[in-house]
């Protein structure tokens, strides 16, 4: 090859390759994937991608989508091996890209610009000193082609490497850069308006320092384009005014009624991409402070704003096929499918006062069509309203009241529709003002799910769902038994979209009801069985779902030959027929652990290949992990989540069956696939198998026994709260573990006892975890008092705090006996801590008649240690009900 500035295609190779371009826009799939292959195997050849560019930047004469392919089959090379091109050959592209970024067609500009920009984020900033100079000089260009390319490229860079233009190794670039975007925020073309705006937006939220400098400017020239003719500027408009909302709300403050101003008409502009940028600044007000005070007087115009925009376009009804309602013998296509993300089981206790932690389904009753399943007007909407209502409570309800009256009586159904969006998305925030009108409202809604329009039976079951807390708590015969005869009929409704949201609310009704729903177990089987056969792909996924709730909920209840025998053929018929690498696995397995705790024992007849094939599951994947790390170039790895099902799988098992699962144990290597599960660098399949650890340290410690010393070692490595699901397992597993080993647990508390110290007294741990180490920590001092007791006043106080909203259960009991134990050894070192104490004695409602005396002996000790007048003088500080149950129960 000549020097690289006389490089010249060879004539027949150009042609070759202008030929397999256009070819590749043949639209047969094998075509396609022979010249894919074709234009694979050229990459072989050290100038290939010196055609490339020349296609893209030389060959005008060429038709623009042929140009652009080429563009962008280079980028795919630059991303897949750049540092592999000759240094002539990257030379020569940067040298044509710069050159040509101003190009007649639109299209070529962009691929050259996407081309740049893919150079820059491998790594290229630093050593293509050049490229910000030279696209920053012809942002000055006269040509305006030259100008908008430059400046789409600089876009594309500033939203791909933002970190890096902010960084001393390239003289932070930024200091020129932001005040010359600035400058071009009144450029003559809207095109230019947008990407100057669109390039200051992407160092908004990282607070950039120099874009702090500039702040003033800034505002000031959005303020400026606010009203500008182009969508594409308004809408970059919105987007920045939202992210300064977030992160700079001293700047806005004093502009704030304005703003608000602007952005309720700009919710209501007719493009609807701008539409949705300004919604979200609603969405992000009612996270601030200053919402409540500087909302209040704009409520009147904005409720009614977002309930317009929560009603369905006529697109958005092309795109549902909101006019198809009969679909159920139409086969769903595969990539309606979306992919499920298992979720590793976790252990944690059950609280006094459950309510807290109802983080009901706020989907807003979300058609999930990938055609609306992104985020749109219609969901902001409803988000906002969500927000809002969480935010002004009950003071929405005067505005809404009038619309709602309106929208649900409405004779057009899209309307009416969006009103019993309204009242779902409202349940949560405007819950209090919402129970006068339930009554009446839940019979309406109930009547709504046999309406004609399956748009309007799909939305009243999300709403419905949202409101189940209450159904739940009224005279069954009024509201909950109407609504699961007609919520089991929309089950098996003939529209896909109604059955799914069917099933979603009845797996929010079951979390609700739980052992209420007992006496209705046999029609609720019949249905879900019946579902079974009548279900497309997509909502038999939703059904499993449903299934594994039910158990979840009603637990032993389910435990009935006769619903054992509806149940598990389906559930085994669908287990057979999946294969090893069916991603389908995953929520049959999730369901199927759900069963198999609640069924306990009888789930033993289909324990053995359920069992069996989580095992080979496991073995499999870990012997492709290890084909992987020895071979990364020929193997793939593996999907961990094949291996983290069948673990969970393996918990519900030995939770379900307890000492059945012995045998089963007994005949596999079980405990040498978890200890390698239990080192494996995913954390999410360490989280499972120390669940599985614990499960089976209650149901067979047989058999885990040998290992522990191999075992307990990992177990203290993973106490680290930076991975919270991790730790708080093998917390739990630690546990469970002493409890089983007794005083020979000893030699292992140094391995574990300062890192769980360290863990209840860091600040913002999650409450699950705070639990489960200070259930484990008592656990410990129960099995070995006297190596503990001399660290009580590291922990008394913490210790206390986490465990008096816990219900009386065998865990916290054997946790109390050990703090108890470790009093009676070292009681100096809870007198500083005595009253966080005694308020944890009197959290329990039930305790043991032994662990009753215990507390007895421990207070009244304490009582005679202080004396009557100073005893007196520290109960006084006792809130009342404190005081009054500790004078009731252990007369002190």
């Amino acid at each position: 090859m000549a020097t690289v500035t006389a490089w010249q295609p060879e004539p027949a190779g150009l042609e070759q390759i202008v030929q397999l371009l256009k070819e590749s826009q043949s639209p047969t799939t094998e075509v396609q994937r022979a010249v894919q292959q074709k234009l694979e195997s050229l990459n072989q050849f050290p100038d290939f991608n010196n055609y490339l560019i020349f296609v893209l930047t030389k060959l005008k004469t060429e038709d623009e989508p042929t140009r652009s392919l080429s563009g962008l089959i280079l980028k795919n090379n630059v991303r897949a091996h750049f540092h592999n091109f000759p240094a002539e050959t990257t030379e020569f592209i940067k040298r044509e890209c710069l050159q040509n970024v101003g190009d007649p067609s639109p299209l070529i500009r962009a691929t050259i610009g996407i081309l740049i920009t893919t150079i820059a984020t491998k790594g290229e900033l630093q050593n293509w000193q050049e490229l910000l100079p030279a696209l920053c000089h012809l942002l000055d260009s006269e040509d305006y082609n030259t100008c908008e390319g430059a400046f789409g490229a600089l876009q594309k860079i500033c939203e791909d490497s933002a970190e890096v233009l902010d960084c001393d190794s390239l003289n932070r670039p930024l200091n020129i850069l932001i005040p010359k975007f600035l400058r071009f925020f009144k450029h003559t073309s809207p095109k230019i308006r947008s990407h100057a705006i669109a390039c200051v937006n992407q160092f908004i939220i990282s607070k950039t320092q120099v874009l702090m400098l500039h702040i003033d400017d800034f505002i000031k020239n959005l303020f400026e384009l606010a009203n500008d003719d182009d969508n594409e500027v308004r809408k970059n408009v919105c987007r920045a005014l939202v992210m300064l909302l977030e992160v700079r709300l001293d700047m806005l403050i004093p502009h704030m009624q304005n703003i608000i101003e602007y952005l309720l008409m700009r919710t209501q502009d007719n493009d609807e991409s701008v539409a949705l940028e300004a919604c979200e600044f609603w969405l992000t007000l009612a996270e601030q402070p200053v919402c409540k005070e500087v909302l209040a007087g704009h409520l009147q115009r904005l409720v009614p704003v977002l309930v317009k925009g929560m009603k369905y376009s006529e697109i958005d009804i092309i795109l549902l096929k909101g006019d198809v309602e009969d679909d159920e013998t139409i086969p769903d296509s595969e990539q309606d499918i979306k992919p499920r993300f298992h979720k590793s089981k976790t252990h944690s206790q059950q609280h006094t006062n459950d309510d807290e932690d109802n983080d009901s389904d706020s989907d807003y009753g979300m058609d999930d069509d990938d055609a609306l399943s992104d985020w749109n007007l219609r969901k902001c909407s409803a988000a906002a309203l969500d927000v809002l209502a969480n935010v002004f409570r009950d003071d929405l309800m005067p505005i809404l009241l009038p619309i709602l009256n309106e929208t649900l009586a409405h004779a057009d159904w899209e309307v009416k529709e969006s009103g019993i969006l309204v009242l779902g998305a409202i349940a949560e925030g405007c819950g209090n003002a919402m129970v006068p009108h339930l009554p009446e409202l839940t019979k309406y809604l109930i009547q709504c799910l046999s309406e004609k329009k399956a748009l309007v039976r799909s939305i009243t079951c999300w709403t419905l769902s949202r409101y189940s807390h209450w159904i739940v708590s009224q005279p069954h015969e009024t509201y909950l038994k109407p609504l699961m005869n007609v919520l089991l009929q929309r089950i098996l409704d003939s529209n896909k979209r109604v059955q799914e949201a069917a099933c979603s609310a009845f797996a929010t009704l079951e979390e609700e009801a739980c052992t209420e729903l007992v006496p209705y177990l046999e029609i609720i089987l019949q249905t879900l069985v019946y579902a079974f056969s009548k279900y497309q792909h997509k909502n038999l996924l939703i059904l499993y779902d449903a299934i594994g709730t039910l158990a979840d909920s009603v637990g032993h209840h389910l435990n009935k030959e006769e619903y054992i025998n509806m149940l598990m053929p389906p559930l085994i018929e669908k287990w057979n027929t999946l294969r090893d690498e069916d991603k389908d696995l995953f929520p049959l397995l999730e369901c199927l652990s759900s069963v198999a705790t609640a069924l306990q024992s009888g789930f033993l007849p289909y324990s053995e290949p359920v069992y069996q094939r989580c095992v080979s599951l496991t073995e499999s994947t870990l012997a492709q992990i290890q084909a992987s790390n020895q071979n990364p170039d020929q193997v793939e790895p593996p999907d961990k989540d094949f291996m983290i099902v069948a673990l969970d799988l393996l918990s519900g098992l030995a939770e379900g069956l307890e000492s059945y699962i012995e045998g089963l144990v007994a005949r596999s290597n079980i405990m040498s696939l978890l200890y390698q599960c239990m080192q494996d660098t995913m954390p999410e399949v360490r989280q499972s198998s120390f669940a599985l650890l614990g499960d089976l340290t209650k149901a067979c410690f047989q058999h885990v026994k040998p290992c522990i010393p191999d075992f307990l070692p990992i177990l203290g490595q993973n106490l680290n709260p930076e991975f919270i699901s991790v730790c708080n397992n093998a917390t739990w597993a630690i546990g469970e573990i002493s409890i089983q080993m007794g005083s020979s647990m000893a030699e292992y508390i140094p391995l574990v006892l300062n890192q769980l110290i360290e863990i209840i007294n860091r600040p913002n741990t999650p409450k699950t975890l705070l639990e489960n180490t200070a259930i484990t920590i008592g656990r410990l001092g129960f099995v070995c008092p006297e190596d503990v007791a001399p660290m009580l006043p590291h922990f008394i106080r913490q210790w206390c705090t986490s465990l008096r909203n816990i219900r009386d259960n065998e865990e916290k009991d054997s946790a109390f006996r050990g703090i108890c134990a470790m009093i009676s050894i070292n009681p100096n070192g809870v007198v500083q801590d005595f009253i966080f104490f005694c308020d944890a004695v009197a959290s329990w409602v039930n305790p043991k008649e032994d662990l009753k005396e215990m507390f007895f002996k421990i207070l009244q000790g304490f009582k005679n240690e202080v004396g009557e007048e100073n005893w007196r003088r520290f109960s006084d500080q006792f809130p009342a009900p404190l005081r009054e149950r500790l004078k009731s129960q252990y007369s002190v």
